[in-house]
């Protein structure tokens, strides 16, 4: 009986001790569920302006590396009124789980403006983000909340135009004077796909710009050449003024090729431009040059022309080399052949002058060398900054005479003519280009349209 009753005891003491336990655990997962909840979430907004326009790019990131991302909602306030912009869901893991599926992260990409919002007005406005914290059965605690104000600027600058009348031809120059608000940040000529920015006009009033720019040579009517300003949250002015524009249809050219050219010509430029790579066959070759060559020279060009001076740092009309003939001129559509057969198509966007073998080469204008040295389908080239994103170009050229950076005069000898390049004999390629776009020559060779297209038209914006 005694050892009946010890052993009762015994059970009543671990019962008791079991007792205790499951008390234990039980007050443990009551704390769980009553202390462990998530951290707040971590968030960042990042717009990609600096205030909201028409389409503001805004990134919001947010994390939280322990439960994991609940519910998140973004919003834009302004005055009594929120705009819900974007609402996302995720289950974080329950509070009692140190495993299992959960996200960490969430990264949100959108646009906030005039374009999806058209109530938005001017004045200031509030991004805002709310991310729920990870909860328990018993406690929810306040969600994480992170704000932003940005300005709302909705009204592009002002643009006003200074020049009485822009006349202009395809392929051809203009300038033109405006004067522009101070929001703008970017302001010039579009025309097409060709943008031609401005520069601060010489003792001009406060916000007066002039703009060099060209009628794309492949564009017949001119209807998108425009003025535009941007400000810096992406409103944008735009403003014809053209006062009339004269088409001037491409003149049609055969050139007809040989193996003996080709031989002489491609072994030398695929030896010396790394950019393009030997084909299969001499005419594959040749086309690779005549193409793709030629089309990396001309985005070379164009980013030369954004190291251009702010001033025009010419006085007189340009002029052409002496005792020359033109044997080709300026936008000729091209069809080259070969036995007969038509193998390519590419426009001749200059003149090409011929004189005596190994001619002096002057410059047609007071300039800074840009650019000498061995230049892909133009073999031995200068290129010459007048200011303004005027350019001048020799190309084909036997020797060359003169450095990057150096500072020439007009009539200056930058070279001598040869057969460098693409060249079937020996000549000077010239070529005038306005921020990098090929123009025709003839105009600036011209000092009475100089006169009236270029300089009075400067005067007048004064």
């Amino acid at each position: 009986m005694q050892i009946e009753r010890g052993q009762a005891r015994r059970r009543g003491h671990m019962r008791s001790r079991m007792l205790a336990v499951l008390t234990v655990v039980a007050l443990a997962l009551l704390a769980f569920a009553l202390w462990r909840v998530g951290p707040a979430p971590h968030i960042e907004i990042e717009p990609g302006l600096p205030g909201i326009g028409p389409r503001t790019p805004l990134t919001v990131r947010l994390s939280e590396p322990s439960r994991g991302l609940g519910d998140y909602r973004i919003e834009l306030v302004q005055g009594e009124r929120t705009f819900d912009l974007v609402e996302e869901s995720f289950r974080p893991r329950p509070f009692w789980a140190f495993w299992g599926p959960r996200e960490l992260s969430s990264q949100v990409q959108l646009a906030v403006g005039r374009d999806s919002l058209a109530d938005l007005q001017e004045g200031t406005a509030t991004i805002r983000v709310v991310a729920s914290r990870a909860g328990t059965w018993l406690r929810r605690p306040d969600p994480a909340i992170a704000e932003l104000e940005l300005p709302v600027r909705l009204s592009p600058p002002s643009v006003q135009l200074l020049s009485q009348a822009v006349h202009v031809r395809q392929g051809g120059s203009g300038l033109v004077v405006y004067r522009v608000g101070k929001s703008s940040v970017r302001d010039g000529v579009q025309a097409g796909d060709w943008w031609f920015p401005s520069f601060v006009l010489p003792g001009g009033a406060e916000g007066a710009r002039y703009c060099l720019f060209a009628a794309p040579y492949d564009d017949p009517n001119g209807s998108g050449i425009q003025l535009v300003a941007h400000d810096e949250v992406g409103n944008e002015a735009r403003l014809s003024f053209i006062s009339t524009y004269t088409s001037r249809p491409p003149r049609q050219a055969t050139i007809q090729l040989n193996e003996s050219f080709m031989a002489r010509v491609v072994p030398e430029i695929l030896a010396r431009s790394p950019e393009v790579e030997e084909q299969e066959s001499l005419l594959a070759s040749y086309l690779v040059v005549n193409g793709k060559l030629r089309r990396i020279n001309a985005e070379a060009l164009v980013e030369l022309s954004r190291s251009s001076r702010p001033e025009f740092l010419w006085t007189q009309p340009f002029r052409q080399l002496g005792n020359s003939q033109v044997m080709a001129s300026f936008a000729d559509q091209r069809t080259y052949m070969l036995d007969g057969e038509a193998v390519d198509h590419q426009d001749h966007l200059g003149f090409d002058l011929a004189s005596y073998r190994r001619a002096p080469v002057e410059a047609a204008n007071r300039g800074v060398v840009s650019l000498a040295r061995y230049f892909g389908i133009y073999g031995n080239t200068v290129v010459l900054d007048h200011g303004g994103g005027l350019m001048s170009l020799y190309s084909h050229l036997s020797s060359i005479e003169v450095e990057e950076g150096q500072s020439v005069e007009a009539g200056q000898i930058l070279g001598r003519t040869g057969q460098t390049g693409l060249a079937g004999g020996d000549h000077l390629h010239f070529s005038m280009m306005v921020h990098g776009l090929p123009v025709n020559p003839l105009e600036w060779w011209d000092a009475t349209w100089v006169r009236n297209r270029i300089t009075r038209q400067l005067a007048g914006g004064s």
